[in-house]
């Protein structure tokens, strides 16, 4: 690829770029090509949000992943800056990696530099965003399902009938697909009233929605349910709810989860019902391999989806489930996805 200048002086100028080599662990049993010998196999991670507890996971299960493999990992992070992102992707090329995860983006920033990595002769997956190119798997939550478990347990808990106020923001996939899920459920449920949507992403996410959360309440007190399905989005409407007093008039569903997601659902008199969630570290190692089954020749398959689970504040109650690890032993349907592992495959230690 031709070292552009703008491509020079991103890399002299040390853009946020970490690097992390992994030292090839033993394994046993033959492995195909090009991991009989890991060490040469240089791989990116090419993310558009860090933000918050979710991302630090799915960060830890790509190096986790990473390590098992013994590949060599680096991480780019953009920081939510589109045009960033795609230079990064050039990055990624010009150091000469054989395979890239992208994750998050947009779509209209991440198409052409998916096609030039592509074009370069490097394998590439993308997590929840959509480069419309089907040489490309898609690492998905079944964000459908994980929108659709939540409004099921909001239904359940408020009935068929509710006035709702709705976090999202458009143009990121995810959002995108819980989104189509929503307008699903009120035309399904015609007494679900939406009185008000609103979001942002930007940074502090949860500080910026709950400063727009502030607001939609004093605007429109008969709200009693809040639909937010990121757990960010989640975190700012609580700040907002508690602060007003409302914490046992309005019940808050969302969508992912973290230890801190876990001790917030729990406070006492808390708001926050349910959430929907895969485990973002499980999430973050099938994504690697995804990856590395397109480097060894096989086919993950164009659509690779980790199955969610429901989280209410009564089953963390019950079980009293303090944080991720507990969550993991006490519901084992989240510590594992059996999802992209061929039989030479090495995975993480399990605890």
């Amino acid at each position: 690829m031709k070292l552009t200048r703008r491509l020079f002086m991103s890399l002299a100028g040390g853009l946020a770029v970490l690097a992390s080599g992994f030292a090839a662990p033993a394994m046993a049993g033959d492995m195909p090509a090009p991991f009989d010998n890991p060490s040469k196999v240089k791989i990116a991670l090419v993310r558009y949000l860090s933000t918050g507890d979710f991302f630090q996971a799915y960060l830890s299960g790509v190096e986790k992943q990473a390590k098992a493999l013994g590949v060599d990992l680096r991480v780019f992070d953009s920081r939510q800056d589109a045009a960033l992102q795609a230079d990064m992707v050039d990055q990624a090329i010009a150091l000469g990696v054989q395979g890239i995860v992208v994750q998050h983006g947009l779509t209209e920033s991440m198409q052409a530099a998916v096609q030039r990595a592509l074009d370069a002769g490097i394998k590439v997956v993308a997590f929840d965003v959509n480069v419309k190119n089907p040489k490309v798997p898609q690492i998905e939550q079944s964000d459908r399902d994980l929108a659709r478990l939540a409004l099921e347990q909001a239904v359940k808990d408020n009935g068929e009938s509710f006035n709702a106020g709705y976090v999202y923001v458009a143009g990121i996939a995810p959002l995108d697909r819980r989104d189509e899920t929503w307008k699903i459920f009120k035309k399904k449920y015609p007494g679900i009233k939406e009185k008000a949507m609103f979001g942002t992403l930007d940074n502090p996410i949860a500080n910026s929605v709950a400063n727009q959360a502030r607001s939609v309440l004093q605007a429109h007190s008969d709200i009693t349910v809040m639909f937010a399905p990121y757990d960010e989005f989640a975190k700012g409407v609580k700040i907002a709810v508690d602060e007003a007093g409302l914490n046992k008039q309005i019940k808050i569903y969302s969508a992912d989860v973290s230890t801190a997601d876990i001790s917030a659902m729990r406070e006492e008199n808390s708001a926050w019902a349910a959430t929907a969630a895969t485990n973002p570290a499980v999430v973050g190692e099938v994504s690697v391999r995804a990856l590395a089954m397109l480097l060894a020749g096989q086919d993950p398959g164009h659509n690779v989806i980790i199955p969610p689970t429901l989280i209410t504040q009564k089953i963390l109650n019950d079980s009293d489930i303090k944080n991720m690890a507990d969550l993991s032993a006490k519901m084992p349907q989240f510590a594992h996805a059996d999802v992209a592992v061929p039989s030479w495959m090495p995975l993480p230690p399990r605890k």
